[in-house]
């Protein structure tokens, strides 16, 4: 909303020496977010003058219209003689008056003005629109002045164009649809400065009368509870909008189109109504309001032919839809250049139907704008009122005794309120005298008791729904600055629960490896799970945000590998990401989940039904390589990623989670989408939780992924959450360190080998490690050799060889037992 300092002042009394940052702070005070105070007189810099158009010469030789003017000056360029322009625009002819920026001007934007050569043609300046003036958005054309402005070449423009004023620009809350209007900012104001307010909306206004101003038909009063039309005849189609009027319209950003819609648009400035003008003689029999049809069609003012839903309003003539209802006119019943009979309408919509109307039809006029936030039913007369007089006072012609008002009105709205509720809520001794006065300077009918509030809130104020609403207004007028500010005292508790500690660990466990965390959309396709082996049995979106990944993941791999790719094409050939999040796996029995309304709570038999048939949600956490996970460089070779690094990731995640390493199990199993011999699963207790290895070749080439790339996923809700860690126990006694190097078959995997020999070393042992994996002719077909290293120690001694040797040797003994190794070399 944007309006000049000076409109304002003429419905409240500001002080007459107002700084633009005291009218901030009141407007922040008062819950306003400002965009933007200027002063207008600044926004031009050097000479913004009134010129008059002399000759025209059309440029044909260039490839978009080109004209070369000059244009008269006065003594503004210091010599009198007329100003060589080069403009483009072609809204303007011979003899018309335009605005002019002088050579040393600089435009809003820091956009300088010089003198320079372009078309072959020396410009001395610049014609300016509405646009490069900073007054809109409006590129049409440029800025040509009406009759109505009395003013000559070489006088300076800004007061012309409205640059003389303080132009405030602010930003309206969805449920204050109040103050996208003159009225409802200056009543804002007047609370702010205790200023004398003097509401427009309270202007004398006659009701409606026994024979209508057109015959009107309301077929839905819950679209529509209000309808107000008044009939102007003889106008001047040739009358201008006045130059007061246009200056505002611009400084609101928006362009004027003519003086019966200029009208309109100024009264809904002013009050805050949405108004139109209909052509009488353009419209064929009564109106009717009603519902569209489904598939009606109707051409709007901006040419568009829309195809109306059956949620749409519509005021149609025997001809059909004239106008889409608070939201833009038809082009059949629009007002023309010669119009003479003009008919207003202006009604109260429904704002739910406005909102939806617009954002089907992507069409968010200034009307829907205030429509879809509230708009004050008890405007309707008074806005047809004043347009009525304007038009009269500035187009001639004559109004209709005539005026329609079909009413339906509803019951105000009435709310009680605790009377210690705000004091409870905001922490501010409010007296419930104090209460009572500023909901009576609110505009709301209050009634003050010991123990409560009654209240009835006034028309214009939509927003007042619940007593939150009235805690809202009392301490927006006492002032927020009286609101202590104080931190809230944490309510006792545990702080993060065991899942979201888990959470965190293996998120910062992961990073530190060096992994990079993404966020993926949880939406997949059937080809992306079918690429990667995966059922394509997911749960269907019924809206989805594409067509073409309609399913929920029921893993993390396939999108996970999606921003693998993404980041591959894009030069990053060393890439390491991380995924933690929910996966959906339908239960394919639980059937198609029922139907539940809005109306009420739905019976305990329906909701077990809906609950059963939502899909389980285990939380997962996935990875994926490819390329280097040791950096080459001048320190050497690197090393590339490999289904150890996938499985030793694995490992990380288990032990951020705080499972053991002796609950821990790594076994090779064949599992899409890995290799089906560099895959691994791995169990916790026995249980399987997760896979991690390289990806099959087939998928890789069939995803377009580089090969050898590598991934984990894990189940994390599968692993028991991590209760109270012991605390670790240190020895001061030497170790002893003994290697073993075992020869058994190949197929049996090293994590069944390091928890025989753990089985066998008993307590002594502190712990073994796999150092080295050998294979050779000489130890023959199927034989592998695993070297370890043993580390034994005591807590209470110093081991004797004798002891450590006894604890090695038992060790191997299980393994020879278990799985037929025998020690190298022996």
């Amino acid at each position: 909303m944007k309006v000049g300092l000076s409109w304002l002042r003429e419905h409240v009394e500001l002080p007459a020496d107002l700084s633009e940052a005291d009218l901030d702070l009141a407007l922040n005070d008062l819950g306003i977010e400002v965009e933007e105070i200027a002063d207008q007189r600044h926004s031009v810099q050097g000479a913004l003058v009134v010129g008059k158009v002399l000759t025209i010469e059309e440029l044909t030789e260039f490839k978009k219209p080109i004209r070369f003017c000059t244009v008269d000056v006065g003594q503004a360029n210091g010599t009198g003689a007329p100003q060589e322009i080069v403009c483009g625009a072609r809204n303007f002819a011979e003899g018309d008056r335009v605005v002019v920026i002088l050579p040393g001007g600089v435009l809003p934007g820091g956009f300088a003005i010089g003198a320079r050569k372009t078309y072959g043609r020396n410009s001395h300046g610049m014609i300016c629109s509405a646009a490069e003036l900073g007054l809109s958005g409006d590129h049409d054309g440029i800025i040509v002045l009406p009759e109505s402005v009395t003013a000559q070449p070489g006088d300076d423009a800004r007061p012309v164009v409205g640059l003389d004023d303080i132009e405030v620009h602010v930003t309206v809350t969805p449920d204050r649809g109040y103050q996208m209007s003159v009225r409802g900012l200056a009543r804002e104001l007047g609370h702010s400065f205790k200023a004398r307010f003097t509401d427009p909306g309270l202007a004398p206004a006659p009701g409606g009368t026994a024979a209508p101003a057109w015959p009107v038909t309301i077929q839905d009063t819950q679209g529509c509870d209000r309808f107000a039309a008044r009939l102007v005849r003889g106008i001047d189609p040739t009358a201008p909008t006045p130059d007061w009027m246009a200056k505002r319209l611009l400084t609101a950003g928006v362009r004027t189109l003519g003086l019966a819609i200029d009208i309109t648009n100024y009264v809904m400035l002013e009050l805050g109504q949405p108004m139109h003008a209909f052509d009488a003689d353009r419209i064929t029999g009564g109106l009717v309001v009603r519902r569209a049809t489904e598939g009606e069609k109707l051409t709007t003012l901006d040419g568009q032919a829309r195809v109306l839903s059956a949620e749409d309003m519509v005021i149609c003539d025997d001809t059909g839809p004239i106008s889409l209802a608070a939201v833009m006119g038809g082009q059949t019943s629009e007002v023309v250049d010669g119009t003479v009979n003009v008919l207003f309408e202006a009604a109260h919509w429904d704002p739910t139907m406005v909102g939806r109307t617009a954002r089907r039809h992507k069409l968010f006029s200034e009307a829907a704008k205030r429509w879809e936030r509230g708009v004050d039913r008890q405007l309707c007369l008074v806005a047809i009122e004043r347009a009525v007089q304007l038009l009269v006072e500035h187009g001639g012609g004559t109004a209709g005794a005539e005026i329609l008002d079909l009413n339906h009105p509803g019951d105000p709205t009435m709310i009680s309120m605790v009377a210690t509720e705000p004091s409870r809520l905001i922490g501010v001794d409010y007296s419930v005298d104090r209460i009572g006065d500023l909901l009576t300077e609110v505009g709301c009918d209050v009634a003050v008791y010991d123990d409560r509030v009654d209240v009835i809130t006034p028309s214009w104020r939509p927003d007042l729904r619940q007593p939150a609403d009235l805690v809202e207004e009392v301490v927006r007028l006492d002032g927020f600055e009286h609101v202590p500010s104080v931190l809230p005292v944490a309510p006792p508790g545990n702080g993060l629960t065991a899942s979201q500690r888990r959470k965190r660990s293996v998120g910062r466990a992961l990073a530190e490896q060096g992994y990079v965390e993404v966020l993926s959309f949880p939406f997949v396709s059937a080809a992306a799970l079918s690429a990667l082996g995966l059922p394509i049995d997911a749960v269907r979106l019924a809206n989805p945000l594409s067509d073409e990944e309609p399913l929920m993941r029921t893993s993390l791999l396939p999108p996970l590998l999606t921003a693998l790719k993404r980041n591959v094409g894009r030069g990053q050939r060393d890439v390491a990401l991380f995924e933690q999040g929910l996966v959906f796996l339908p239960d394919l029995s639980a059937g198609v989940p029922p139907v539940m309304g809005v109306a009420g709570r739905p019976d305990p038999a329906l909701w077990e039904k809906a609950n059963a048939s939502v899909p389980v949600q285990p939380w997962h956490v996935a990875v994926v390589l490819a390329g280097e996970f040791e950096r080459s460089g001048w320190w050497g070779p690197g090393r590339a990623a490999s289904w150890s690094d996938a499985v030793q990731a694995a490992r990380d995640v288990l032990a951020a989670s705080a499972v053991p390493d002796t609950s821990i199990s790594v076994a090779a199993v064949q599992q899409s989408p890995w290799h089906p011999g560099r895959c691994a699963a791995i169990s916790v207790d026995g249980v399987v939780v997760g896979h991690a290895g390289e990806l099959h070749p087939a998928v890789c080439a069939a995803l377009d992924l580089p090969k050898r790339t590598c991934a984990m996923e894990l189940n994390l809700d599968a692993v028991p959450l991590p209760g109270p860690t012991p605390p670790p126990v240190f020895s001061t006694f030497p170790p002893a360190l003994i290697d073993v190097a075992l020869v058994l078959a190949s197929e049996v995997p090293a994590a069944q080998v390091e928890a025989a020999l753990t089985e066998g070393a008993g307590p002594l042992l502190e712990s073994v490690r796999l150092f080295d994996v050998y294979t050779s002719e000489q130890l023959g077909a199927g034989q592998r050799s695993l070297a370890y290293k043993l580390t034994f120690r005591a807590p209470d001694r110093t081991l004797t060889v004798e002891e450590a040797v006894a604890a090695r040797d038992a060790a191997v003994a299980v393994t020879a037992q278990r799985f037929g190794a025998v020690l190298r070399g022996a």
